[in-house]
């Protein structure tokens, strides 16, 4: 109990006296996770819809893969983000490793399945004939799709909220290709892993608190935009 007493003070302390590396942390996790969670929306809702609405040789593969990735280890997307962006990778030349941007490519990567899975399953419970029907109607496929994505908005809503939360809670993706570098690539997990490794509980669990009060926020500014028009 005095244990968590103290994480509270502390927490409040560097919330209120606006400590300059929460600060700095704070930012670049909601930087990383919010451009990780927008490239997830942008690609999962193309492909969801894609999955959803076409009929092609390996789609049932596809879907397989994706509700599989829905669970997709953090460690195994590391593993695969790190081996693409090291020096000696693929990717090397890029010099991604060990910055923000590995950390966006890794959080996008296990985002992405989930915004997927929820964006096939939405669009697949609207009415079938509405999408036959617009096309009948001289609609483009592309405003067909479109159609279809703002009947299935509130349930879309709901898969931006899971992917964000994916993102801005995963931390072993995050260690593996960002190194956990202050000032660089820490972000509030590693920091909370950090500081439980060196025994300071109180400030690990005063991060873990700026961090639930960071996805509370957003997560109710979602739901606001979610709920709040419905009758």
């Amino acid at each position: 109990m005095d244990l968590l007493t103290e994480a509270l003070g502390r927490a409040l302390a560097l919330i209120v006296g606006l400590d300059r590396e929460l600060l700095g942390v704070t930012l670049l996790t909601l930087r990383v996770s919010a451009t990780a969670t927008l490239l997830s929306v942008v690609l999962g809702v193309a492909a969801g819809c894609l999955l959803a609405l076409r009929r092609f040789p390996g789609r049932g593969v596809a879907v397989v893969l994706v509700n599989a990735g829905m669970g997709l280890p953090p460690v195994v997307v590391g593993l695969v983000v790190a081996a693409l962006l090291w020096r000696s990778g693929p990717l090397g030349r890029l010099e991604l490793i060990y910055t923000p941007a590995a950390i966006v490519a890794a959080q996008t990567l296990l985002a992405l399945p989930i915004v997927t899975g929820i964006t096939m399953a939405a669009v697949q419970q609207v009415p079938p004939g509405m999408y036959a029907q617009a096309l009948a109607l001289g609609a483009t496929r592309a405003q067909g799709a479109w159609m279809l994505v703002r009947e299935a908005r509130l349930p879309l809503l709901a898969a931006v909220m899971a992917g964000f939360g994916g993102a801005v809670s995963e931390v072993g993706a995050s260690l593996m290709v960002g190194g956990n570098i202050r000032g660089e690539t820490r972000v509030l997990t590693t920091a909370i892993v950090l500081e439980t490794g060196r025994g300071s509980f109180a400030a690990a669990l005063a991060l873990g608190l700026v961090l639930l009060l960071v996805t509370l926020a957003v997560t109710a500014v979602l739901t606001w935009a979610q709920q709040g028009r419905r009758p």
